[in-house]
């Protein structure tokens, strides 16, 4: 009888949706990393820390969005920093992802469910090759995280000396994973500052900003553009991230060095050389990674609402990034302008978008506007002291995992953080569920019944 209950058991455990496996990892990683960050070890102070704080902060980290109730480096102890990065980099990559890897490692077999979670959680086209290309994202990941550590601490190190390898090493896993936490109060006098004193170091702004890029594209952009010298071409997929990559980084640098070159509390004080560089960075991290080269609350309301938009659309499928994703925006775009010129069928690079495509692009967009709008609903319902802007500036950072803020986060009651919590862990797990069931539910069988079409005015 027992022998059969564990069959039963274990049937049902490996019969469970890939998608809930997903959400279940992170679920459990941010509970875990939870309890350590409460301990009194990971506090400076050996001091407990309030349990909700330390569940925003692990799911702060393992979401990569990079929102902080503490400053990282003051508040913190070491231990603390270590279990945050930890967080950070298994956030980054997925758990299912860092178990794949070191089950091959050690030469263990990997299952044919081990190969769909691992596919499903790199949201790659195909489980076939499914392993090699986990290998490959693994030590890639390493690598690009050394080179830009190297980098990084030829700035840090002749000016702070030792801790500017430390600092190196924190930023550059922050960076590349899209996180956005820093520890840069370490230098200054305790104050959170983030990456404002470096508009005139370009090593520091263009290596950040490369990291940040580089983790946004995506698992499969990587592995096309190297790919690119064998095959002479791109995909489809690679194209249209890049297209839309390139064109929110330029539009979002001008629109930010248009709107904010003349504000005396931003980047008026700064010469050309570095507003040019402040502009890019900003526009680079808006949307996904929360460092910030100029003080956010002094910007403009017109430059806060289109940083609203760019964290909103976020970086690409299977990054280290969040939002709705660039290859979404890309679809939505298509179909406006495909109904502009009455044409009945989106064509891009000679080719026919696929409607369940579209409708998934419509459905995520939708879904995902909907949370953000009912959270900052519901938080500015709660506390009255804050202006809907400000709170629509968080709830989209925590959807889009970006970390930018305009100071609430730290003074939200319990309620409004458990929001924040929840849509950060939403943001980084919901559109790819999204995305799971409704690839899903477009392959089961369709009805045997046939409806006659409706007729809806819309527009």
């Amino acid at each position: 009888m027992k022998k059969e209950f564990l069959k039963n058991k274990r049937y049902h455990i490996l019969n469970i949706a890939p998608s809930k496996i997903l959400v279940l990892s992170f679920a459990i990683l941010i509970l875990t990393g939870a309890a350590l960050l409460s301990m009194p070890f990971s506090s400076r102070s050996g001091e407990w820390t309030p349990y909700i704080n330390s569940l925003f902060t692990a799911t702060s980290a393992s979401c990569i969005t990079g929102l902080v109730v503490y400053d990282t480096f003051t508040y913190w102890s070491t231990a603390g920093q270590i279990i945050i990065l930890a967080l950070i980099q298994t956030g980054a990559l997925g758990i299912i992802t860092l178990a794949t890897f070191f089950s091959i490692l050690l030469r263990k077999k990997v299952g044919l469910k081990g190969m769909i979670l691992a596919q499903e959680s790199l949201n790659s086209f195909s489980y076939a090759e499914v392993l090699r290309l986990i290998k490959k994202i693994v030590v890639v990941t390493f690598m690009i995280e050394l080179t830009g550590a190297i980098l990084l601490s030829f700035s840090y190190v002749p000016k702070f000396g030792a801790i500017g390898l430390y600092m190196g090493i924190f930023h550059s896993i922050s960076a590349f994973c899209n996180a956005g936490f820093d520890i840069t109060s370490a230098v200054y006098d305790g104050t959170f500052i983030s990456m404002t004193p470096s508009n005139n170091d370009p090593i520091v702004i263009y290596t950040i900003s490369a990291l940040i890029i580089i983790g946004g594209l995506g698992f499969t952009v990587w592995r096309d553009l190297y790919e690119y010298k064998k095959n002479k071409q791109l995909m489809f997929h690679t194209k249209l991230v890049l297209i839309i990559t390139a064109a929110l980084l330029i539009s979002g640098t001008l629109f930010f060095f248009a709107t904010e070159f003349s504000n005396s509390k931003t980047m008026g004080p700064l010469n050309i050389f570095e507003k040019i560089n402040a502009s890019f960075f900003q526009s680079t991290a808006a949307r996904t990674a929360g460092f910030n080269s100029i003080n956010l609350n002094d910007m403009k309301e017109i430059s806060k609402v289109f940083t609203v938009f760019l964290m909103f659309v976020g970086a690409a499928p299977g990054s280290t990034g969040g939002g709705v994703k660039v290859t979404t925006i890309g679809v939505l775009i298509m179909v406006v302008f495909s109904q502009i010129r009455g044409s009945g069928d989106i064509i891009l690079f000679k080719r026919k978008i696929q409607q369940y495509t579209i409708n998934k692009a419509l459905s995520i967009t939708g879904l995902s506007a909907i949370l953000v709008i009912t959270i900052t609903t519901i938080i500015v319902s709660l506390q009255s002291n804050f202006k809907v802007l400000d709170i629509l500036y968080e709830t989209t950072s925590a959807f889009g995992t970006v970390g930018l803020t305009l100071g609430a986060t730290s003074s939200l009651n319990t309620v409004s953080k458990l929001l924040i919590i929840l849509t950060m862990f939403l943001g980084r797990v919901g559109p790819l569920s999204f995305a799971v069931a409704l690839t899903l539910k477009s392959s089961k069988r369709t009805s045997e019944l046939i409806y006659p079409e409706a007729k809806i005015l819309v527009g």
